[in-house]
């Protein structure tokens, strides 16, 4: 899979993209992600400038069409196909697991960086981008925010994690739309907490249900607006939740 991202700062993804299972993916071959300076396309601007006062007055700067757009569909003609074209912006519609899982699907990702206080609306307007926000609240610029969906994205290709099923039962995901159930590993008691008992006695069937139960009343308490959510959960657990 390749990711394209357009930023203004290429350098922000110098250490993420040479840490931990995203390294092994790009030396294995499976994603391939380029990062493309929007400066190389100011032209003859005075210091590769590429952004302006916003009309009709306002604090901070807008990021302009000329440039922008035409960054855009040069890199997207990079590829052999086009590719999805995100921008990251705030008033994008909210980033989840399943909108990943779908992204998981593309062939390829084009991850527009906004900055300062965004883009001229013309450039929404002409290059109608799948417009996402990872949350409400404000971030400098956009990377951090392409970070988030490449990494969320990149451990659901196939080859990507060492268990091809680890990301199965995670919170939010395929096999689990709820919040995922406690875990537990060595020792067995620390500090006077105890593993509980059931994960110690090789009962499967007694564990399976244990986690089901355990994941359920962890959704209740901290998120219960996900229950309201699942259309799509396995006929087990929508019985158990009286859907």
């Amino acid at each position: 899979m390749r990711f394209d991202v357009i930023t203004l700062f290429p350098a922000i993804f110098d250490g993420y993209l040479t840490q931990s299972l995203l390294e092994k993916a790009i030396k294995k071959g499976l994603v391939d992600i380029q990062r493309h300076d929007m400066r190389d396309w100011a032209g003859k601007a005075p210091h590769r400038k590429v952004d302006d006062r916003p009309f009709g007055g306002g604090p901070g700067m807008l990021l302009q069409v000329d440039v922008t757009v035409p960054c855009v569909e040069d890199v997207q003609k990079m590829g052999p196909s086009p590719g999805k074209v995100i921008m990251l912006t705030p008033q994008g519609k909210r980033f989840d697991q399943q909108m990943a899982e779908e992204f998981a699907l593309c062939d390829r990702l084009v991850l527009m960086c906004g900055r300062y206080e965004g883009f001229d609306q013309r450039v929404t307007d002409i290059l109608q981008p799948t417009e996402v926000s990872i949350g409400d609240f404000i971030l400098n610029g956009g990377e951090v925010a392409a970070m988030t969906i490449v990494d969320s994205v990149v451990r659901l290709l196939p080859g990507v994690l060492g268990d091809e099923n680890s990301n199965i039962d995670d919170s939010f995901s395929s096999g689990n739309r709820l919040l995922e159930f406690p875990q537990y590993t060595r020792p067995r008691e620390y500090r006077g907490h105890q593993v509980p008992e059931v994960l110690l006695g090789g009962n499967h069937q007694a564990i399976a249900k244990w986690r089901s139960e355990q994941s359920q009343l962890r959704t209740q308490q901290r998120r219960s607006d996900l229950l309201e959510k699942q259309t799509d959960l396995p006929a087990s657990q929508t019985d158990d939740l009286g859907q």
